[in-house]
Formats: C-alpha cells, structure tokens, sequence
C-alpha cells in the first residue's frame, strides 16, 4: 500500500468531489463538503500542506478506507 502524504487543498478537494461530496458553505478559511448518508460534514482547510493525520480524520469521517482514497487521489 502507498504511503499517506500530505496534500494540497485543491487536491482533496478534488478527491472528496468525485467520492460525492458537495460543497456547503465556507467558514472563514475552512471549507466544509456534505454529502447524503454521511452523518457529519467534512472540513477542509484551505492550507498549501494538509498534514498526514488531517487527510487519517477526513477519510475516517467520510467513511472511505484507504484503498478507495488512493484510488480517488489516482483520478485526479
């Protein structure tokens, strides 16, 4: 399995799009994504380096597993 890196917030921005996520609102500099059936929003700050255990919590959150998420992160 590939290792975790931290990312953009463009690129999982891109990520959490095509895994069916919805842009909401914004709140300052965190943008928060919905999507039906997931019981919580996710957040993403609008950061150059998202860090490794903030991309763990999101995709937790979302309830993808981490092949989903890399293949995800391979689409885009």
């Amino acid at each position: 399995m590939p290792r975790m890196t931290p990312q953009h917030w463009k690129t999982l921005e891109r990520v959490f799009l095509s895994a069916g996520f919805s842009f909401a609102r914004q709140a300052s500099s965190h943008r928060v994504y919905e999507k039906s059936g997931v019981l919580r929003p996710i957040i993403i700050p609008e950061y150059e380096e998202i860090d490794v255990e903030i991309i763990k919590r999101l995709i937790r959150t979302a309830g993808l597993t981490r092949d989903e998420y890399f293949r995800l992160l391979g689409d885009v």
